[in-house]
């Protein structure tokens, strides 16, 4: 028979706990994180590492390791995500493969332990204790409102998503086998300690992940212990493992990683069909007609002097004009980045103040969540299709879904277009535009449009998306 007022004494005691460590959470962010800019924050995230320093010296080429034993410090890092967090967690419902994996490194090969469906907690821990498995959380952004705050941050920073995954390791123990991934790697130890051995890569900043057997990769370069409030830094394809040492009763650490398919590379696939394309309607050379079987031939030479003096010409183009226009990346980047963080008690954004008239003075909001793009138009289907001003932006995105992914194709076409937010415009609007995004106050009467009807309806816009104030 349960107690008197059981379930809702117990209910009050967790609102307790939980507002005490928001409390803690909050003091210790003022304490050693800077939020007040996305360049503060990434100062205090490599700390005492100057950026400068860092971008010089390890980004894309060498491991840096910030050893710190800071009890202030150790404490944030902790307040980020604890094991006791699963079990709350688990209780909102978390499916095995989608948001958890349960592992081990079994003879050098990665073993998936995962059941079907739900997680129930108690299997999670009974597996986590008995089989000695690791725990994989993935994106925990999606629930820890630090976490959130942190990777939206670095998000501006970069331009580029920034994605986590927790890892729970018990003593004794490897989760993973040696691997090199896609990405730029930065590891916060949260709980416990975990020891690290590092690799000379194979691949050079690899662009997809790998196992690499034990024979094939040599002496580490790099060997250590992490600690709570310790930080580690590695580029992209470079080879890791990492286990719970005995006598440590588990391991949590948390990844932060970034820079995937964001390369010289994957710039140019983006943005050349585009000047391509635009070269073409200007420059009969690329409008003659490729020889005759030329797509039925094994062997290309003979054409590739042709090609060789196209390329030539495009880049000669795109010295002169200085345009390469980047619509997929940039797309891709603010449809599927997180949200701004606006504080736990915040509203959902809506249009505040004044509404903006002639001669209101206006200024952009949220600079680092906002694109202009010029792209065909994508409402009218007419042979000649005509450019258009896109304004995107990520102020509506949903965190629930941050790095994701959608498993079921179908929804794919359905929810991807939703998750595009934005404006359209004639292109005409295209240098009103570009004075509002230069971030000083304009008068909306000082807009670049020819008639007032035109100025007042692209402040207006604006405003009603929540991307200016007045």
């Amino acid at each position: 028979m349960p107690k008197k007022g059981g379930r809702q004494a117990e209910m009050g005691k967790e609102m307790q706990v939980q507002c005490k460590r928001a409390k803690v959470e909050a003091a210790c962010s003022l304490a050693v994180m800077s939020f007040e800019s996305p360049d503060s924050l990434f100062g205090s995230l490599i700390s005492p590492i100057k950026p400068e320093v860092f971008f010089r010296e390890y980004w894309e080429q060498k491991p840096l390791l910030v050893q710190r034993n800071d009890p202030l410090l150790a404490a944030y890092y902790q307040s980020l995500f604890q094991l006791p967090d699963l079990k709350e967690l688990c209780s909102q419902g978390l499916y095995y493969g989608r948001d958890i994996n349960i592992c081990r490194c079994v003879n050098g090969k990665k073993k998936v332990l995962n059941k079907e469906g739900k997680v129930n907690y108690m299997q999670l821990k009974k597996d986590f204790d008995q089989k000695k498995a690791t725990i994989q959380f993935h994106q925990p952004q999606r629930f820890k409102e630090e976490l959130w705050k942190i990777q939206e941050k670095l998000e501006c920073y970069f331009g580029s998503l920034v994605g986590s995954n927790v890892y729970i390791t018990p003593q004794g123990s490897q989760g993973l086998p040696p691997h090199y991934d896609d990405v730029e790697v930065f590891i916060l130890q949260l709980e416990g300690e975990k020891h690290w051995r590092l690799y000379k890569p194979t691949v050079h900043l690899a662009r997809e992940y790998n196992v690499e057997s034990e024979d094939r990769i040599g002496k580490p370069t790099h060997e250590f212990v992490l600690k709570p409030g310790d930080l580690l830094y590695f580029p992209r394809g470079t080879i890791h493992q990492a286990d719970t040492p005995p006598g440590i009763s588990y391991s949590t650490h948390v990844t932060i990683s970034t820079y995937q398919n964001n390369s010289w590379g994957d710039f140019l696939l983006d943005a050349i069909p585009g000047l391509v394309f635009d070269t073409a309607k200007e420059d009969v050379a690329l409008r003659t007609s490729i020889p005759r079987q030329l797509l039925m031939q094994v062997d290309i030479a003979d054409s590739t002097k042709k090609l060789s003096s196209i390329l030539r010409m495009l880049a000669d183009r795109l010295e002169n004009t200085r345009e390469l226009r980047s619509s997929d990346m940039k797309k891709d980047f603010i449809m599927n980045r997180l949200p701004p963080y606006l504080g736990c008690d915040s509203d959902p954004l809506t249009p505040g103040g004044k509404l903006p008239k002639l001669d209101s003075q206006i200024r952009l909001q949220f600079r680092d969540h906002a694109i202009i793009t010029v792209e065909p138009d994508q409402e009218n289907s007419d042979e000649v299709r005509r450019e258009m001003v896109y304004v995107y932006h990520s102020l509506k995105n949903r965190r629930e879904t941050h790095m994701m992914g959608t498993e079921d194709d179908d929804a794919t076409t359905e929810e991807g277009m939703s998750q595009t937010h934005g404006l359209r415009f004639p292109l005409s609007y295209f240098d009103a535009l570009k004075q509002i995004w230069s971030g000083s106050t304009v008068y909306v009467k000082e807009l670049n449009l020819t008639s007032d009807a035109e100025k007042e309806n692209l402040a207006l816009s604006l405003w009603t998306e929540c991307l200016i104030e007045v």
